[in-house]
C-alpha cells in the first residue's frame, strides 16, 4: 500500500461511515460557529471531530508558520516521543488515520516492526499530512490578541499577515498545548534577570552560541535533560544540572493506572478523588527517559547535582553568579526546564476573561493542606464540556462559551487534551458536548426545521385502502 492509497482506503471509510456529516448548524451571517485557537495536535483533534460532526462553520487559526505548529520542531528537543509507537493519538476511532497505518503505507510492515520510539520529526510529518488529508481549514501565522464576550457571541481579535482583524464567534477553543493558559513556570530568583543570561525550555534557544560555554539547566525532567543534551551537542564546555530532589524519580506513576477506564473515568471522579491522584502523581513526579538522560551522561562534560536546589541568580561582569542550596559558583547561561504554569498573569489576550475564571482553590472544599498558589489550586476547575465557569456567577456569562482544551484542563477531565494517548477522547468529548450545545441553542430553529421538512416517502400508490372490517 502506497501512502495514495492509505489516502483512498481512508475517503471509503469516510464515506462508508458517512462522515463527515451534513452540515446543520444554522448559518449566522459574520459568525464563525466554532474558532478553535492552536493548531498543534490538539487543536487538529478538535477541529476534525467538528467537521466529521457536521459543525463545519469551524476553523483554527495557529501563531506559528504553516508546519511548525505546536512543539515537535520547535522547542520539543527529544529525539523520540515518549509514547508507545502503537498508541493511536488523533485518529479519532479511523484505523487508517493512525500514526501507524500512515507509516506503513510508506515503509512497509518489517519497517514498523523495526521502529522502536517515534522519531519526533516523524511525528510532526504525520500531523502535517493528518491536516492535509482531512482538508483542515487552518490560519497560521494568525495570534489571538483579545477575547471577549458579545452579546451571545464572542469577539476575537486577531493578529493577522494582513493587520489586525476582529471576528465573532458562537464558541472559542483553547487548543493552546503544553503552556496551558499561562506559560513557562520561571523560578522566582530568575524573574527581573537580564535574558541574555537565561532561557526558559520552550524558549527559542540558541544553542549555537553555548559552543565553548558554561550552561547550568536547572530541573530534572524531561525538557531539562532534552535541553541539557542539546546544548552539550552543540559543544557547550560544561553543562551542569541542578536538581532539587536527593534522588531523580524512576517511576511514571500515571502509566500504571493508564486503561480506557481512565481515560473515560478519571474527568468524572468526584473532586476529592481527582485531586488526591494528581496531586499523588504531582509529589511522585514524571522521571525522564532513560534514553533521554542516557544521552546526557554518555558525554563527560554532563555533571548531575541532587539535592542542590537553585536560590539565588545575578550578574558578575559577563557571567551570571548562581547561588544554591550546596554553594555558589559562575556561568555563562542558564537553561530554566521547570515547566508550565496554569495562570493568566502573562496572557493580555485573555485579560478580559481571566479575573473571571473559577478555580480549583476558589472552591470552599479545596484542601487545606494544598498550595492554593501552586500547580493544583491555580488550575481552573472547568465544566464537563471543557468550558470555564464563573468564579462569581454573573460576572463573565461568556465564559460558558470558551472551552479549555489544553494542557491545563488534565485536572477537571484526566490527561485527555495534552498528552499523545487520549486526545481523541478529549476531541469526542469536546466535539459531542458543542454538538449538543448548539442544538439545544438552537432549538426554535431546528423544530421550524422539522416543522418545515416536506419530502414524502409515501407516493399514495403503494396500497389500496379497504372497503369495509373483516367480519
Amino acid at each position: 500500500m502506497s501512502l495514495a492509497d492509505l489516502e483512498t482506503r481512508l475517503a471509503e471509510d469516510l464515506a462508508v461511515l458517512n462522515l463527515p456529516a451534513a452540515a446543520w448548524v444554522p448559518a449566522r451571517p459574520g459568525v464563525i460557529d466554532v474558532l478553535v485557537v492552536g493548531a498543534g495536535m490538539c487543536g487538529l483533534a478538535a477541529l476534525a471531530e467538528l467537521r466529521l460532526l457536521g459543525i463545519d462553520n469551524s476553523l483554527a487559526v495557529d501563531a506559528a508558520p504553516e508546519g511548525l505548529e505546536g512543539p515537535w520542531d520547535t522547542f520539543a528537543r527529544m529525539r523520540t516521543l515518549r509514547s508507545p509507537k502503537t498508541l493511536t493519538g488523533p485518529a479519532l476511532g479511523l484505523p487508517a488515520l493512525t500514526f501507524r497505518a500512515w507509516f506503513t503505507a510508506q515503509w512497509g510492515a518489517p519497517a514498523w516492526d523495526a521502529l522502536g520510539k517515534i522519531p519526533k520529526g516523524q511525528w510532526m510529518d504525520y500531523l502535517r499530512w493528518y491536516r492535509r488529508v482531512l482538508a483542515l481549514p487552518v490560519r497560521n501565522d494568525t495570534r489571538l490578541t483579545g477575547l471577549r464576550g458579545d452579546g451571545d457571541l464572542l469577539e476575537v481579535t486577531l493578529d493577522a499577515p494582513d493587520g489586525a482583524e476582529t471576528l465573532r464567534a458562537r464558541r472559542v477553543v483553547l487548543a493552546t498545548g503544553r503552556s496551558g493558559l499561562g506559560g513557562g513556570a520561571v523560578p522566582a530568583v530568575l524573574q527581573g534577570l537580564d535574558r541574555r543570561f537565561w532561557a526558559h525550555s520552550a524558549d527559542d534557544i540558541d544553542f549555537a552560541a553555548l559552543k565553548g560555554r558554561d550552561v547550568v539547566v536547572i530541573g530534572a525532567g524531561a525538557s531539562a535533560v532534552d535541553n541539557a543534551a542539546t546544548a552539550l551537542e552543540a559543544g557547550a564546555a560544561r553543562v551542569d544540572l541542578l536538581i532539587r530532589r536527593k534522588t531523580i524519580p524512576a517511576v511514571n506513576k500515571l502509566t500504571g493506572i493508564g486503561s480506557p477506564g481512565t481515560e473515560l473515568g478519571l474527568g468524572h471522579l468526584p473532586d476529592a478523588w481527582k485531586l488526591k491522584i494528581h496531586n499523588y502523581a504531582a509529589e511522585q513526579q514524571v522521571p525522564p527517559p532513560s534514553h533521554s538522560v542516557r544521552r546526557v551522561s554518555a558525554h563527560p562534560n554532563a555533571y548531575f547535582h541532587l539535592d542542590c536546589a537553585l536560590t539565588g541568580a545575578a550578574p558578575e561582569g559577563d557571567r551570571l553568579r548562581v547561588e544554591t542550596s550546596r554553594g555558589s559558583f559562575t556561568t555563562d547561561f542558564l537553561i530554566a526546564g521547570t515547566g508550565f504554569r496554569n495562570d493568566f498573569a502573562d496572557r493580555a489576550e485573555l485579560s478580559d476573561i481571566a479575573p473571571h475564571v473559577l478555580a480549583w482553590a476558589d472552591r470552599p472544599d479545596f484542601p487545606a493542606d494544598l498550595s492554593r498558589d501552586g500547580p493544583l489550586g491555580q488550575s481552573p476547575y472547568l465544566a464537563p464540556d471543557f468550558t470555564f465557569l464563573e468564579k462569581t456567577p454573573g460576572s463573565c456569562p461568556a465564559l460558558s462559551r470558551i472551552h479549555c482544551f489544553n494542557d491545563a484542563a488534565m485536572l477537571s477531565h484526566g490527561k485527555v487534551s495534552g498528552d499523545i494517548p487520549a486526545v481523541s477522547v478529549g476531541a469526542k468529548r469536546l466535539g459531542r458536548a458543542i454538538a449538543a450545545a448548539f442544538f439545544d441553542e438552537d432549538i426554535e430553529a431546528q423544530f421550524a426545521r422539522l416543522q418545515a421538512y416536506d419530502t414524502e416517502e409515501l407516493a399514495g400508490d403503494e396500497f389500496s385502502p379497504a372497503d369495509h372490517l373483516p367480519g
